[in-house]
């Protein structure tokens, strides 16, 4: 896996180091949510008075997902936002009602999906788990105490 943490990355990921990607990639590195959907990358270059298109936003995350700098998650709905990929494991809840996506870490629920599959006679490789509902804030207040600024 490879892990993102400096700029030269691109090159290593056999990628050209363009001024979109620049962005793209400080825009992925600098913002205090770590889910971001390529239209929330687009409104951040739109706020930086970057002149960089949203084809190109797609296009630049896409080479960025095949060359392993990110993850895209596909949530229900049609729904993807891409992370940094820094290698570590974790699941996700996404609230439906305010779509903000949550991390967490549980080690009971990997060490029995692990022995699910070991049970089945299955070799895992990777997986992925999406809880789906509705955050404190949205349920208490419907309005998402978690929502914070790019």
């Amino acid at each position: 896996m490879i892990v993102v943490s400096k700029r030269t990355d691109l090159k290593q990921s056999g990628l050209k180091t363009t001024q979109p990607r620049l962005k793209i990639l400080d825009i992925l590195e600098s913002s205090s949510l770590r889910h971001l959907a390529a239209e929330d990358v687009y409104r951040r270059l739109l706020e930086l008075n970057e002149e960089v298109g949203l084809a190109t936003v797609y296009r630049v995350l896409t080479q960025f997902e095949s060359a392993g700098l990110v993850i895209r998650h596909n949530f229900e709905g049609g729904r993807s936002v891409f992370e940094l990929n820094d290698a570590s494991h974790h699941d996700h809840m996404v609230c439906v009602e305010c779509s903000k996506v949550f991390e967490f870490v549980d080690k009971t629920i990997e060490q029995r999906q692990h022995k699910a599959a070991e049970e089945a006679g299955f070799v895992m490789q990777d997986h992925s788990l999406y809880l789906y509902g509705i955050c404190r804030g949205m349920k208490e207040r419907g309005k998402c105490s978690m929502r914070s600024k790019l």
